[in-house]
């Protein structure tokens, strides 16, 4: 997640692509879990698969990760 909202901005409708994330173990669990909370949008392409942080939850998102990954909150906005 903090990939998606630090580095790359991906919120609401600007995707990412899923295989850019494959070097991370669990992925496929991960993204299954956080599109059932909402937190993450999966979008079916015609060739690739794309995921999105989802904007409203956009302050418990942030808040997660700077509960978990208290050194990169200065990254954050």
């Amino acid at each position: 997640m903090f990939k998606l909202a630090g580095s790359k901005g991906n919120w609401g409708a600007k995707y990412d692509r899923l295989e850019h994330f494959k070097r991370f173990s669990n992925l496929k669990r991960a993204i299954t879990e956080l599109s059932k909370n909402r937190w993450v949008k999966v979008k079916q392409k015609s060739n690739y698969t794309g995921i999105s942080l989802n904007p409203e939850f956009k302050r418990e998102i942030i808040e997660f990760i700077k509960r978990e990954m208290p050194y990169v909150k200065e990254r954050l906005k």
